[in-house]
């Protein structure tokens, strides 16, 4: 049902702009760039006091980021994690990025392919620098075109504590609350203990939390989750043994 007070603020927005491209159409027109009616492009929300972002997205991936500058592997394989991190990190790291709808990029130091994080082809402790970041929560919800499958996440976390080498590095990114629940069909929210048991044959390094306000805390605790609602948890963990050379 459309909201009236919304539908008149959203008219009055766009005869204000209107007004203005009339006002300002013959200074901008100068000779030196076309300035038409037709070529408009309405950006009626960015004249804000402070640059707006998505907390989730920028803090996760610019924490996973320093990680690699600082373990600086030789390689690096991803499922399904941001693209912008992938393109980016693979600036300095060679990235392997998988994702079940594979992207069409091409970039020196990228390669990408199509993977299910729930079967990956990967062989038993076969790769040394991992991520899935902001992945698994989606796994059989049906999003992403993926089948309906209750316990997809599980199997998607138990791949990938298969195919981790022993010694080798998990950065692992989801959202997390102090109640575990299903917002169907966008993502799950988990509670820091299903994490941790999911993980239980790994050693947890280090954990990071973006919390409901947007605020970072780099060196986060449990107890930290339990105020949240829907807040991103970032885990870097370790499979046991020796690191691989």
């Amino acid at each position: 049902m459309l909201n009236p007070k919304k539908t008149a603020r959203a008219l009055m927005q766009r005869f204000a702009f209107a007004l203005r491209f009339m006002q300002t159409h013959g200074v901008l027109a100068d000779g030196r760039f076309r300035c038409d009616w037709k070529d408009r492009w309405l950006c009626l929300h960015d004249a804000t006091g402070a640059t707006s972002f998505d907390s989730h997205y920028v803090y996760h991936t610019a924490w996973a980021a320093r990680i690699l500058v600082r373990t600086r592997p030789q390689g690096h394989v991803d499922i399904g994690s941001c693209l912008r991190f992938a393109s980016l990190v693979s600036a300095f790291v060679p990235i392997e990025y998988y994702d079940y709808r594979p992207p069409r990029i091409a970039l020196s130091g990228l390669t990408s392919g199509h993977a299910d994080v729930t079967a990956l082809s990967f062989p038993s402790d076969s790769i040394p620098s991992l991520s899935c970041m902001h992945v698994v929560e989606h796994i059989g919800l049906e999003r992403y075109g993926d089948p309906l499958d209750p316990r997809g996440d599980l199997k998607a976390m138990r791949e990938l504590c298969r195919v981790l080498t022993p010694g080798g590095q998990l950065l692992f990114v989801v959202p997390v609350g102090a109640t575990a629940r299903i917002q169907y069909n966008a993502h799950r929210i988990y509670t820091y203990p299903q994490v941790a048991k999911a993980f239980s044959e790994l050693v947890l390094d280090e954990f990071a939390l973006v919390t409901d306000s947007g605020d970072f805390i780099e060196k986060a605790h449990m107890r930290d989750v339990e105020t949240q609602e829907y807040g991103c948890g970032c885990f870097l963990f370790h499979k046991p043994g020796p690191k691989p050379k």
